[in-house]
């Protein structure tokens, strides 16, 4: 397939090249053609900007982009920049797909759990509604807005409504594994608050899945089946690694360190992949151990 993808350097993009390099002719939209060649290799093609691509050409659109939400305090100038970030090239590429004669078959664009905000026990599957209004919602929701306005006759929309992707070499468990390693890691907060999670290579495997599956459309959960507490998780990454976790972070802590941002350490969701599982895909990591000990074992 001929295929073009936004956030070929982030986590999920660049492993999504690595694998789909020798499968399909890939097209990797990045501001810094120079970094990405250096990061992925001198054979990936790269343009700069949505108007040199020949949208008649493409099978498919895979638009990961986005400012990462983890790393800077959310102000008013680090919250539109994570807006605009996701929104801007969304509105560029629908457009460019809506203006095609023989328009891509599928864009799958990203989004995030956060669609839901923070939630307490109950399991949350795609058809939940009652999103709680915060920041990384509004953000969510627009995202997704945006994205399905490419929908047509001759264009489906899937939607990744992404967890907390497990990888060693980025994300939450790459920031999360020396402080364990030092045995100074422990519960966030009162460690009850959920945390949806998702091995990057079954990450990597529903994404194809999707782009394999002519009939899938609409929000999918990118997250494992059995999502667990942070105390849990906690308690499986300190085992994994043979040391105590015995450091819990106080809320208030968190919350002087990061301001805003914090809630989405301190609270969560309990989310499941319900739509992914009823069209047949199966997970390789179902079970967080099993997560954990592939990464770490």
């Amino acid at each position: 397939m001929h295929i073009l993808l936004t956030g070929g350097t982030g986590l999920i993009g660049s492993a999504l090249v690595k694998q789909w390099l020798n499968q399909h002719k890939l097209i990797v939209l990045t501001r810094d053609p120079n970094r990405a060649k250096q990061q992925l290799g001198p054979e990936v093609s790269t343009v700069q900007s949505v108007q040199q691509v020949d949208f008649n050409q493409i099978d498919a659109v895979i638009n990961l982009a986005g400012e990462p939400i983890v790393g800077k305090r959310w102000s008013n100038k680090q919250k539109q920049v994570l807006c605009e970030s996701r929104w801007a090239i969304t509105k560029q590429l629908v457009a460019a797909i809506k203006g095609a004669s023989s328009p891509p078959s599928v864009l799958i664009s990203g989004s995030a759990i956060g669609i839901y905000g923070r939630q307490q026990q109950q399991f949350i599957d795609e058809d939940y509604q009652s999103f709680h209004a915060e920041f990384s919602s509004e953000l969510c929701q627009r995202w997704e807005q945006l994205a399905l306005e490419a929908q047509s006759a001759r264009t489906r929309v899937c939607l990744l409504r992404t967890g907390i992707v497990l990888a060693n070499e980025g994300g939450a468990l790459k920031k999360m594994l020396l402080p364990f390693k030092l045995g100074l890691g422990g519960r966030i907060g009162n460690g009850e608050q959920y945390m949806s999670w998702l091995h990057l290579h079954d990450m990597l495997r529903l994404i194809d899945f999707l782009l394999q599956h002519p009939t899938l459309t609409g929000a999918f959960n990118a997250t494992a089946p059995n999502p667990v507490t942070n105390a849990e998780f906690s308690r499986q990454l300190a085992g994994v690694l043979h040391r105590p976790a015995l450091l819990p972070m106080p809320a208030f802590v968190l919350k002087l360190m990061l301001g805003e941002m914090a809630d989405l350490l301190l609270t969560g969701q309990r989310v499941i992949p319900a739509k992914l599982q009823q069209a047949g895909f199966t997970f390789n990591y179902p079970q967080l151990a099993d997560a954990l000990k592939a990464l770490q074992g």
